[in-house]
């Protein structure tokens, strides 16, 4: 008898024979090989080596084929409507800094505010989700998007609008990890699930092209410019609202024994990532620079903030796993953050956050400087930029259904791998592009594959980070992993900026700076390989993510559920 190694192996304190009662079996011993690290995971809840006790049948069990369908566009639109904030705003900075008057290196923040607060609150809002509902953290994040979304069109100085942008950044952050969870939940193991997460990851790259088209086309051709892309934006995000408060599953009460939050923690890792995204934001605008005192000193506190999270979280963690009477002191709550989490498919859960974050780094920077490159250098109005991006959008869709079909065929090295190789291409096209060539010959193929890249990893990273956690912890883990892609958002676009800034200083007098934005698309290039570098290494030999059947167990099992279960194992020796 064989069985597939669970990515917990190496956690579970007792024997082999107690862990194999808790694994998933297998006839096929080549399958179990290839799918190590990956197999099992989040689909056989083991804790201390313990197969956890399933609930009651999931509500969501007679739930019609269109209802699924309507859940999966709801969550799926929601990503969308994500992703294309971000984009609309990007395509029309030119108009935003020439209405406003501003200097080309304040529009980066616009852009930035948004990422930064929703990547530095997705852990805080994952972990109240999976606590007290994720349909509600689903709504009430959307509706705060929409509303503030509306206000930003209303803004008359940077400042205002630097504000509402990162207040519209805690509704995206409210709205993502309860998708995913939402997701898990209403769609157990099975090829409906794989393709349920390759649409909602098909909603990110497929949301930053229509972003771009809308905000293109409502900032050339209407009265209000940019501000009606806001508008649009508001109308799209109250659409998520309405459509998830008739389709998805309602809530049901958690069942995890100890529901306090960390509070602690979550102030430690906000004001951490808040400082550090910060400082990545001013840095390159500060007096002097990265020399400016409150630069320097800001970025040591957030360094300091999010070691002492660390700590603490592993401290926690520490303590609710020995000790029976934490749970009745009110100053050892459950973890924000398992850390042991990152550990997870021999460690292979972290590699695949570190893969999302490069290659979010090189997409987003590389979308960011191909949209200034097209309308700063080649002066192109911003509708003549979106037709130009257009390859994205169709290839997002392709992409879309590729994944949802092949995920449970082809292995998730092979994903990555393509996916991370289409990224740096498309960095390298631009990088090396010719201003007076044929958009078929740089253009077109650059935005074709760049979205290939994004799908790609997006999809498999989703699936896997879902594998690999536990049924209690979706939302949280999903949180995790967008967080990463938030922060590469903020890290690729200031890095590259950093970069763009430097070669201009350097540039002679008279000269264009053509090899500026050359330069800032080398720097994406390098941090799409360094992304195929890491899931070449640790994904070698690691089998699908997918599923091609359809399997029993039921999705929401629960941490409670497991501890009731060591419990009983506990009395009967």
């Amino acid at each position: 008898m064989t069985r597939t190694l669970s990515i917990d192996e190496k956690e579970a304190p007792r024997s082999s024979e107690s862990n194999a009662a808790g694994l998933e079996k297998s006839s096929d011993s080549s399958r179990s090989l290839a799918n190590r690290g990956v197999e099992g995971a989040g689909e056989q809840q083991v804790e201390g080596g313990v197969k956890s006790t399933p609930p009651p049948a999931s509500p969501a069990t007679g739930r019609s084929t269109l209802r699924s369908i309507i859940i999966v566009t709801t969550v799926s639109f929601g990503m969308v409507v994500n992703t294309s904030n971000s984009t609309s705003v990007s395509i029309a900075l030119p108009t935003i800094g020439r209405e406003l008057n501003l200097d080309e290196s304040e529009l980066q923040w616009i852009i930035s505010a948004y990422p930064l607060s929703s990547g530095c609150l997705l852990l805080v809002f994952g972990r109240l989700a999976d606590l007290y509902g994720r349909k509600k953290t689903f709504l009430g994040g959307s509706f705060l998007l929409a509303m503030f979304t509306l206000g930003c069109g209303f803004a008359n100085d940077v400042l205002t609008l630097d504000i509402l942008r990162g207040i519209q950044g805690i509704g995206a952050a409210a709205m993502i990890p309860a998708s995913l969870g939402i997701l898990a939940h209403a769609f157990p193991p099975s090829p409906a699930r794989s393709l349920a997460f390759a649409t909602f990851a098909a909603g990110a790259p497929v949301g930053a092209v229509l972003g771009n088209i809308f905000g293109g086309i409502m900032t050339e051709y209407t009265a209000k410019t940019w501000r009606s892309s806001f508008y649009l934006q508001s109308g799209f995000t109250l659409i998520c609202f309405i459509l998830g408060a008739f389709s998805i599953d309602p809530d049901h009460p958690s069942s995890e024994l100890d529901k306090r939050v960390d509070w602690l923690g979550a102030f430690l890792v906000t004001a951490g990532l808040v400082l550090i995204v910060f400082v990545l934001g001013q840095g390159e605008i500060a007096p002097k620079r990265w020399a400016t005192g409150y630069i320097i000193a800001l970025l040591v506190v957030g360094v300091l903030l999010i070691g002492l999270f660390i700590l603490w979280q592993w401290y926690l963690e520490g303590i609710n796993a020995f000790d029976n009477h934490a749970a009745r002191s009110i100053w050892t709550p459950p973890p924000l953050l398992k850390l042991s989490i990152c550990t997870r498919a021999e460690g292979r859960f972290a590699a695949m956050l570190g893969i999302a974050f490069l290659n979010w780094c090189s997409f987003l920077s590389w979308t960011f400087w191909v949209q200034l490159y097209y309308q700063n250098y080649m002066r192109y109005t911003a509708m003549q930029t979106v037709i130009r991006l257009l390859p994205m959008f169709f290839s997002g869709v392709l992409c879309n259904v590729f994944v949802g079909v092949m995920a449970a065929r082809i292995p998730v090295v092979y994903l990555i791998g393509i996916g991370t190789i289409s990224t740096s291409i498309a960095g390298v096209l631009f990088a090396t592009i010719i201003p007076s060539a044929s958009y078929w010959a740089f253009g077109f193929p650059a935005g074709f594959l760049s979205v290939v890249g994004a799908d790609f990893v997006f999809a498999s990273g989703t699936l896997f980070i879902a594998k690999a956690a536990y049924p209690h912890e979706q939302s949280v883990a999903g949180a995790l992993f967008q967080t990463m892609t938030q922060l590469g958002t903020a890290v690729g676009v200031t890095v590259t900026t950093v970069v763009f800034n430097r070669v201009t200083m350097q540039k002679k007098e008279g000269k264009d700076n053509l090899n500026s934005y050359k330069a800032a698309q080398w720097t994406s290039f390098a941090f799409a390989i360094i992304a195929l570098v890491v899931g070449v290494y640790f994904f070698r030999g690691v089998g699908v993510v997918g599923h091609r059947k359809d399997k029993p167990e039921d999705p929401e099992r629960t941490a409670a559920n497991s501890r009731q279960a060591s419990v009983s194992e506990q009395e009967k020796s």
